[in-house]
């Protein structure tokens, strides 16, 4: 099981695929929070992207049934993680501090990542 770059809450941006959110005319991503990683798939489910129709059956949460809009996996590729400085996509960067404990730094603008 290989190690991702991206955890649960964090704020990504989508920079590839069918649900890619940069605006052309002044450069800004929209942005959503991961609700879930996936990490034998490699993949991530963002808040409010790549939503899809799924028909559910009546049960007990929802005792009518019919269709219901819900977020599915894009590629952990297919996502960046969004500098909290610039709130641009950017690369992370693994740091190891002095009492050996290891933090995740943004290569853009230096950053720890919370």
């Amino acid at each position: 099981m290989s190690k991702l770059h991206i955890k649960k809450g964090d704020t990504v941006c989508i920079i590839a695929g069918e649900s890619k959110s940069q605006d052309r005319s002044n450069g800004t991503w929209k942005t959503g929070k991961v609700l879930k990683v996936l990490v034998k798939e490699q993949k991530v489910i963002v808040e409010g992207f790549n939503m899809i129709s799924k028909s559910t059956k009546p049960n007990a949460k929802n005792p009518q049934g019919g269709i219901i809009k819900q977020e599915a996996p894009i590629h952990i590729s297919n996502v960046a993680l969004v500098d909290p400085k610039t709130g641009k996509p950017t690369r992370v960067a693994i740091k190891v501090k002095e009492d050996g404990t290891k933090v995740r730094i943004a290569k853009k603008s230096g950053e720890e990542i919370k």
